[in-house]
Formats: structure tokens, C-alpha cells, sequence
């Protein structure tokens, strides 16, 4: 995980009754998804290879990614029956895009030395290279291409798919899901010749997604439950009125979304990195054992399921999990070294299953466990809190036309109380279309208890937590 870009707060989410996900992964495994593992190494504390082959054996994780080709890791897999895919680092695309006998060679030694005694599944090219600060964006398809080549050489190229893990700043727009964008400046020189790759040789996209970054800047819209799986009413996209209960499958239906506005709803999707810190600082707000247990716990649940998204409702994802190790080596924050689902000593960090038989016994405790504190800081920028208040107002740079058909379905359809801005009434004033929309908008708001998505009008409202000040109108808090 490089420092992965902490937005993509999306907020539209899909999911069924955990019941139901319990009963269906206890009857439904030939129809379910997959999970893995992320095995980095920065550390200096951790077990042999052999032992770890012998955890993940034990612990029923059949598939693992690693970054790099390290000789000791691959032969210590060799017959364990555990799937993996390797990486070529960024520092190496350039090599690999100018020369091809530069790939063969690479591939040569660090790939058909092991295979298929040690089962490669599938080789990552770089990783999250739209954010490397070396610039290595414009080597990569032509390194993915000829690392392909250089399979099909030895007749692995059936075997052994080629992609690369994107992070979701790759993508302009997220919110709703269904307006999944990629960014402008990626779509022709990158994104179009890479899923044309990865149609024609059947491979699918890598892609890392970690809900806790956008929880973690937005704990104040976004609910605590929904990022983690647990139970909550839902948000409806209203662009295509599909409900959604999770923020991972919001995300990951905004790359399925992005990958559909050019063309290319027929490629599949890895998430090669998702995870929850144990542990963070102060203003790591969400980092902690139990809000860790909980995400992976009910991914795993989700996953193993079989159910899909609802943009591809049929589509089994392969999920990778960040990470197995905690790694006391990794720079920044202190979530980055806390990311382990075991500590080097191999005891687990928290207990929660990776197989459809542990799920039988698998319970998730919901407790309030935020982790650091929370962030008083509302949308406007001020830093006084108001008892966790919050209100909704107008989007004042929407255009006009957005902003009344917001206002006439707030007063109409919505429900909300707008006898308050008629003519003569006491926040008739100011007369301007901003200031009627924010006390509609509001109304409706409060009206549905302040509810994930109630402040969204299509983009034409946001959450504020100072009470907004419009004349001598007083906003309600609450109905």
C-alpha cells in the first residue's frame, strides 16, 4: 500500500440482512467469492517463509500477494497449494516498457524459475503507479504488455494473468456510484489501452480500496456502520435507484461504473488491497482492535457469500486482504504499521475467520470504538462544535435549474416544512433561491433524522455542523 489518498467518500452501499449472508456462506460456497492475503515485509521481526507458508495453510488462506519475487518466499510456497501473485516494482517499469528482453529475462528468473511448482497466478506490474512521485505512469502499459509477451515465450500466459493495482484517486468522481468517472488526464493515454489489454488476454483490474481513509476524514457524514458492514438503513443512488449498505461495495461499483462510461463493463475486478488499521494516532480517528475485527470480519462474511454488487449483482470477487503482518519498519502515520492481522509472533491480532466453515462460529460484537478522536471540524471549516448537530444547506455554486427542482421536490414530494419560507412568513427573508433551498433542504434533513444521504439533493447540499445564518431564520435541529 503506497500512502493511499484519504477521500472517496462515497456513501451509496449494498449488502443483504446478516443473517442471510451467515445462512447463504454457510449453504453457498461453489457460488462464493475469494480471499487472500497481503504478505509485505517491511519488518524486521518477521517469521521464515517457511513458517509463514505453513500460517496460511493453516489458517485456510489459499491465495497470497507479495511485493517483489523474493527466492526465499516463492520456493517456501512451492507445493503448498496456496495461489500467488508476485509484483514487479515501479522502479522496474521503465526497464521493462523500453526493453523486452529485459522483461524475458525478468520473468525468466522470477517467475518460470518457481512455476508451476509454485502456482503464480498472476504477476502485478507496478502498483498504484498514478500516484508513484517518480512519474512511471506513461511506462506501464507498455511494460505490462511486454512482461505478457514474455509468457507467452513459456507458454504461461493462459496461466498467469498481468494487470496492475490502481488506487481510487485514479478515479474523477465516485459519488454516486453510478457516476463512477475515471479522471480525464488517464483515459486515453492509460486506461483505454490497459483494459483493452486486459479484455484480450482475459485478465481483469487490480484495484485498492480502503473504506477507513474515507471514514477516517469523513467520520462526520459517514456512518461507522455502514463503513464496517454492520447493519444500517441503506442510501439509494439515485441516479439508477440502487440501495447500497456498505461503503467498499460503493466504491468498488464506482470502478465497475468508471470501467462501463468507457466501454469496458465486460472486465473483472481484484481487490488486491483492503484493510482496517488496529491501531492509530489521535487524529486517526476509527483505528482500533475492535473497528478492525469488525471490517475484515464482515468483508471476509461478505465476500464468501457469493453476493455481488449492485452494478454487476452476479460478479465473485477476489478480495486481498492488508495485511498479515503487522510491519514495524513502514514509515508514516502510525496506522501504517498496524495493519496486521497477526503480529510477527504469529498470535493473532484479532480472531475472525478466512474460510466458510470458520464463519459458522463467527459472530460480530458492534462496539462503539472509534479509535483517536473525533473531529469537530464540520464542512464549513469552523472548529467550534455544536453538540454533534448538524444541518444541511444549499450548494450556493449549483446551478439555478438544480437548485428549484431540489427546493420543489424538499417541499412536495420530500415533505419538508416549508411554510416558513411562503411570503409574509418568518424566513421569507432573504428572498433568494440559495436561502429558501438551505431551510427546505434542512427541513427534509431533520425531518429523516439526519440520515446518510438525506443531505445530498444530487449534489445540490451538504452537511454543515455551525448553524447556518440566513437574515433572522433560525434553522430547526430537529422534528
Amino acid at each position: 500500500m503506497l500512502c493511499s489518498p484519504k477521500f472517496q467518500s462515497t456513501m451509496e452501499y449494498f449488502n443483504v440482512p446478516l443473517l442471510l449472508l451467515l445462512i447463504l456462506s454457510i449453504f453457498s460456497h461453489s457460488d462464493g467469492g475469494s480471499i487472500g492475503v497481503n504478505y509485505g515485509r517491511i519488518a524486521d521481526n518477521l517469521p521464515s517463509a517457511s513458517k509463514v507458508a505453513e500460517l496460511l495453510k493453516s489458517q485456510g488462506l489459499d491465495r497470497v500477494k507479495v511485493y517483489d519475487t523474493d527466492p526465499a518466499v516463492l520456493k517456501a510456497l512451492a507445493g503448498s497449494g496456496v495461489k500467488v501473485t508476485v509484483d514487479l516494482p515501479n522502479e522496474l517499469l521503465f526497464s521493462a516498457a523500453r526493453r523486452p528482453s529485459f522483461a524475458y529475462s525478468w520473468v525468466q528468473r522470477n517467475v518460470a524459475a518457481y512455476h508451476p511448482a509454485t502456482q503464480i497466478e498472476a504477476i502485478a506490474v507496478g502498483n498504484e503507479v498514478f500516484v508513484d512521485p517518480q512519474n512511471t505512469t506513461r511506462f506501464l502499459v507498455p511494460a505490462m504488455k511486454n512482461i505478457h509477451s514474455a509468457l507467452e515465450k513459456y507458454n504461461f500466459h493462459d496461466d498467469i494473468k498481468v494487470s496492475s493495482p490502481i488506487a481510487l484517486s485514479a478515479l474523477q468522481n465516485s459519488y454516486p456510484s453510478s457516476a463512477g468517472s475515471f479522471r480525464p488526464d488517464l483515459i486515453e493515454p492509460v486506461f483505454k489501452p490497459m483494459l483493452d489489454f486486459l479484455r484480450q488476454t482475459g485478465s481483469y483490474l487490480m484495484v485498492n480500496a480502503y473504506p477507513f481513509f474515507a471514514y477516517e476524514s469523513n467520520s462526520d457524514v459517514i456512518s461507522l456502520d455502514y463503513a464496517l458492514f454492520r447493519e444500517n438503513p441503506g442510501v439509494v443512488d439515485a441516479r439508477n435507484g440502487n440501495r447500497y449498505f456498505s461503503l467498499f461495495d460503493a466504491q468498488i461499483d464506482a470502478v465497475f461504473a468508471a470501467m462501463s462510461a468507457i466501454k469496458y463493463d465486460d472486465v473483472s475486478i481484484v481487490v488486491t488491497e483492503t484493510g482496517w488499521p488496529s491501531k492509530g494516532d489521535p487524529n486517526e480517528i476509527g483505528a482500533s482492535v475492535e473497528n478492525a475485527a469488525a471490517y475484515n470480519g464482515n468483508l471476509v462474511k461478505r465476500i464468501l457469500t457469493g453476493v455481488g454488487t449492485p452494478l454487476r449483482p452476479k460478479e465473485n470477487l477476489t478480495v486481498y486482504l492488508f495485511a498479515l503482518f503487522n510491519e514495524d519498519k513502514k514509515v508514516g502515520p502510525t496506522s501504517e504499521r498496524n495493519y496486521g492481522l497477526f503480529y510477527p509472533n504469529e498470535d493473532k491480532v484479532y480472531d475472525i475467520p478466512f474460510t466458510v466453515e470458520g464463519l459458522k462460529n463467527y459472530h460480530d460484537n458492534p462496539t462503539p470504538v472509534t479509535g483517536g478522536r473525533r473531529n469537530s471540524k464540520g464542512s464549513s471549516g469552523n472548529s467550534h462544535s455544536y453538540s454533534g448537530q448538524t444541518w444541511c444547506v444549499a450548494n450556493g455554486d449549483e446551478e439555478k435549474e438544480k437548485l428549484q427542482v431540489a427546493l420543489d421536490f424538499a417541499c412536495g414530494e420530500g415533505g419538508a416544512d416549508c411554510r416558513p419560507i411562503q411570503p409574509g412568513s418568518t424566513c421569507y427573508d432573504p428572498n433568494t433561491l440559495e436561502a429558501h433551498a438551505s431551510f427546505a433542504f434542512n427541513s427534509y434533513y431533520q425531518k429523516k433524522g439526519r440520515a446518510i444521504g438525506t443531505c445530498y439533493f444530487g449534489g445540490a447540499a451538504y452537511v454543515v455542523a455551525i448553524p447556518p445564518k440566513y437574515g433572522k431564520c433560525e434553522f430547526p435541529t430537529g422534528y
